[in-house]
């Protein structure tokens, strides 16, 4: 969902303050890790400047990477259509329904 939407990871003071890269034990090939838990507290506290649909991005990224509670409610009703796409790609993959996110994504056609 973070990759789909682009906005964050363009940000320089996103990726500076909340992303780490480290090589992988196995063969050191780079991976990009997110410090959930800061990006929620600080979206809590208004540290952060964003708009309110980007911040519900965020707050729905943190909530499945990290169990982050969040109100779905009031975090989709401020999504464009595009968005809410990529979330509900997201929700379904993360309940290992992989096909189930091909085929929404497609509109249906698989």
């Amino acid at each position: 969902m973070l990759v789909g939407h682009e906005q964050w990871l363009r940000r320089d003071d996103f990726v500076a303050e909340f992303i780490e890269v480290v090589p992988a034990l196995t063969d050191g090939t780079p991976m990009a890790f997110v410090d959930w838990s800061r990006v929620a507290a600080r979206l809590k506290r208004g540290r952060l400047a964003c708009s309110s649909g980007e911040s519900q991005v965020l707050r729905l990224c943190a909530s499945l990477a990290e169990g982050v509670p969040v109100d779905l409610a009031d975090a989709l009703t401020s999504l464009d259509a595009p968005t809410v796409v990529l979330v509900a790609d997201a929700v379904l993959r993360a309940g290992g329904c992989a096909e189930a996110a091909l085929s929404a994504r497609d509109g249906g056609a698989r």
